[in-house]
C-alpha cells in the first residue's frame, strides 16, 4: 500500500477517524451522537475540515448520506452510535444496498471486553448488517482504523457500489496507535471488475446483433447513472436511432425529452415502453437487472426469437431472472465507449432501416393510446396536474433535483417530470422505503446549496421522518416540499381497490396534522392548496422563497389511481389502462 504521508503519526482511535475522513476528501458526515461514539464526536468538534450534520433520527442520517452520494457520485458517510443507533440505521442501509449506493457507515460498539456480554446498548452490528451491506468490518486494533476506513471507501465505490459498515468498539477510540492513511489499497480477496477487459470479439458480437435488429429496444437502469455513462448512452442511441426506455432508477440516464425516449417501463411504465419491450427482437439491457417491477412474469416475457444482450458490472445480476443470450460483465461506461468506437467505423450502421421504420410506426400507434391521460377539467386537484405544473415551472432552471418518497406520488413524479440529466431524480427503488423524501432532500441540498430541491411526497410518507424539518431549520436548507395529500396511503388503497374488493383496511389517514401549522411550528413556510386554479400560483410563491423551506400541502383527489399498472406477477402486455 502506498502511504499518504512520509511518516506515521501517533493518534488516538477517535482522532484517526475525522483525520481519515479528511484525508479521503469527505465533506459531510451525517449522524447522531451516543455513548459509544462520544470520543469520536469530541474529535469532530475539534476540527473544521469535515462538517457534521446533526439529524433527528439515525434512519435519516443514512438516507441523507445516501442522497448525497446519489446526487454527487461521491461516497456518502454516516456516523451512528451502538445498539439502537445501529438498529435505527438498518432501514437506510438496506435502502442503499438495494439501489447500489456507495456509502461508508461508521458505527460505535461497546468496549471489546464487553462484546458478547449483553452490555448496555450492545447489538451484533456485523451480524445484523451482513445481509444488507456490500461488506462490513469490526475493528479490534487501533492501528487498523485508518487502513480499514480506506478499504471501506474502496469497496463501497468500486465494482457494483454499495454500503460498507465499519464497527469500532469504544475502547479502541480512546487508546493511541499508529496513524497513516494509504493513497490506495489492494485487497487480495476483492476482485475489482472494473479492471477486467471485455474481449474484443464480444464487442463485435454486440455490434452485429444491434445492427441486425428489426425491432430493437435499448433498456437502461441505474448502472448507467452510477458509472457516469449517460453521454455514451446518448451517443449510442442517437447513432442507432433506436427506442430507449429507462427503469425507475435509470431516469435521467437518457434525456426524458428526447424523441427516442419511450418513457419509464415496468409496473407503472408507459404503454409504448412496455409493449416495445414485450415485442422487440433484439434487446440491449445496460446497467439494469430485470427486477420484478420491470419483468413481473419472466415466463410471459420469454420469446425464442428474441436476442438479449445484458451489460452489467455485477455478474450475479445477469440471467438472475431473465435468461440472456449475450452476457457482458464489466464497467458500463467502458463497454459503451468501445461499442460506439466500433460503430464509428461502420458506414451503414443499421442493416434493416425499413424494418426499424415500421417498428417506429408501430410504437407511434401505441403512443396514441395516451396512457397517461387524466381529467384535466376536474374541479378537484389531480396529482398529475401538480407534477406537470411543477415541471413546467422548473424545467428551465439550471439545476433542479427531485427527491421522492414511495407510493403513488413517486410514480406520478416518475411519469410526469421529465429528467434530462442524471442524478437529478433521487428516490428509493429496490426497497421502496417510505420516509426517505425529506432526508434525501437534506443530503441533496447540502451537496448542491445553490440548486432547487423539490421533495415530492404524500401525507403518509412525510410523517415517517417529519422530525427532519428541524434539521432543515438548523442548517437553513430551503427545500420545497410538494405534499400530494389524498388522505390515504394511496398505493395501498389502490391495490385494495383492485385486488381486495375495496376493503380499505387501515389505509385511511383519519388523524392527519395541519401540515401548514406543523411546518410553521418548525419555523418554515406552509401553504395549503385546495383548488386547481391555485396550483401555479402556490408553486411560484414557493419557488420565490429562495432562502426558506416551503411546505405545499395540495389536497388532491382521493380516488385517483396510477395508470398504467401491471399487476404483480403479470406480463408487460397485461396492463390495466385508464
Amino acid at each position: 500500500m502506498e502511504l499518504s504521508t512520509a511518516f506515521t503519526k501517533s493518534l488516538t482511535g477517535a482522532e484517526m477517524i475525522p483525520k481519515s475522513l479528511s484525508d479521503e476528501g469527505v465533506q459531510f458526515v451525517f449522524g447522531y451522537p451516543g455513548g459509544a461514539v462520544l470520543p469520536i464526536y469530541d474529535e469532530l468538534e475539534k476540527q473544521d475540515k469535515v462538517k457534521h450534520i446533526l439529524v433527528r433520527h439515525e434512519q435519516a442520517a443514512i438516507h441523507a448520506a445516501d442522497a448525497y452520494a446519489r446526487s454527487t457520485h461521491n461516497v456518502g458517510v454516516a456516523l451512528v452510535t451502538s445498539g439502537p443507533g445501529v438498529t435505527n440505521a438498518i432501514t437506510g442501509i438496506a435502502t442503499a444496498y438495494m439501489d447500489s449506493v456507495p456509502m461508508v457507515i461508521i458505527t460505535g460498539q461497546v468496549p471489546t471486553h464487553a462484546i458478547g456480554q449483553d452490555a448496555f446498548q450492545e447489538v451484533d452490528t456485523v451480524g445484523i448488517t451482513r445481509p444488507c451491506v456490500k461488506h462490513n468490518f469490526l475493528v479490534k486494533n487501533v492501528d487498523d482504523i485508518s487502513v480499514t476506513i480506506k478499504k471501506a471507501f474502496h469497496i463501497a465505490s468500486t465494482g457494483r457500489p454499495g454500503p460498507v459498515v465499519v464497527d469500532i468498539p469504544k475502547d479502541i477510540t480512546t487508546v493511541k496507535g499508529k496513524y497513516f492513511y494509504p493513497k490506495s489499497v489492494s485487497i487480495r480477496s476483492y476482485d475489482n471488475l472494473k479492471n477486467k477487459i471485455v474481449d474484443g470479439n464480444l464487442i463485435e458480437e454486440i455490434v452485429m446483433l444491434l445492427r441486425q435488429a428489426k425491432k430493437p429496444v435499448i433498456y437502461t437502469g441505474g448502472g448507467v447513472i452510477f458509472s457516469n455513462a449517460h453521454e455514451e448512452l446518448k451517443s449510442l442511441v442517437s447513432k442507432l436511432g433506436y427506442p430507449c426506455t429507462n427503469t425507475l432508477m435509470g431516469l435521467g440516464g437518457f434525456p426524458g425529452t428526447d424523441p427516442l425516449f419511450l418513457g419509464m417501463l415496468g409496473m407503472h411504465g408507459t404503454y409504448e415502453a412496455n409493449m416495445a419491450m414485450q415485442e422487440c427482437d433484439v434487446l440491449l439491457a445496460v446497467g439494469a437487472r430485470f427486477d420484478d417491477r420491470v419483468i413481473g412474469n419472466p415466463k410471459h416475457f420469454f420469446r425464442e426469437d428474441r436476442k438479449i444482450i445484458h451489460i452489467d458490472i455485477d455478474p450475479s445480476s445477469i440471467s438472475k431472472r431473465v435468461q440472456v443470450d449475450l452476457p457482458v460483465v464489466g464497467d458500463v461506461k467502458e463497454i459503451l465507449i468501445r461499442i460506439n468506437k466500433k460503430l464509428q467505423t461502420i458506414s451503414n450502421v443499421v442493416e434493416h432501416p425499413d424494418s426499424v421504420e415500421k417498428w417506429w410506426k408501430k410504437i407511434e400507434g401505441w403512443k396514441n393510446r395516451d396512457c397517461l391521460s387524466y381529467d384535466r377539467d376536474s374541479k378537484i386537484i389531480k396529482p398529475q396536474m401538480v407534477i406537470e405544473k411543477l415541471y413546467e415551472l422548473t424545467a428551465n432552471e439550471e439545476e433542479v433535483f427531485v427527491t421522492s418518497d414511495v407510493g403513488q406520488h413517486q410514480m406520478w413524479a416518475a411519469q410526469f417530470y421529465k429528467f434530462d440529466k442524471p442524478r437529478r431524480w433521487i428516490n428509493s427503488g429496490g426497497l421502496g422505503t417510505m420516509g426517505v423524501g425529506l432526508p434525501y432532500g437534506l443530503g441533496v441540498q447540502l451537496a448542491h446549496p445553490d440548486s432547487t430541491v423539490l421533495c415530492v411526497t404524500g401525507e403518509a410518507s412525510i410523517q415517517m421522518c417529519i422530525q427532519e424539518l428541524s434539521t432543515a431549520k438548523q442548517y437553513r436548507l430551503p427545500i420545497k416540499i410538494i405534499n400530494l395529500n389524498n388522505r390515504y396511503m394511496g398505493m395501498v388503497r389502490q391495490w385494495q381497490e383492485f385486488f381486495h374488493e375495496n376493503r380499505y383496511a387501515e389505509s385511511y389517514m383519519d388523524a392527519l396534522p395541519d401540515f401548514v401549522k406543523l411546518a410553521e411550528s418548525y419555523g418554515h413556510v406552509g401553504l395549503k392548496v385546495e383548488k386547481p386554479s391555485d396550483i401555479e400560483g402556490a408553486i411560484r410563491e414557493a419557488l420565490s422563497q429562495k432562502q426558506r423551506l416551503v411546505f405545499l400541502d395540495f389536497i388532491t383527489d382521493q380516488t385517483e389511481n396510477v395508470y398504467p399498472m401491471v399487476p404483480g406477477g403479470k406480463g408487460l402486455s397485461e396492463m390495466i389502462l385508464v
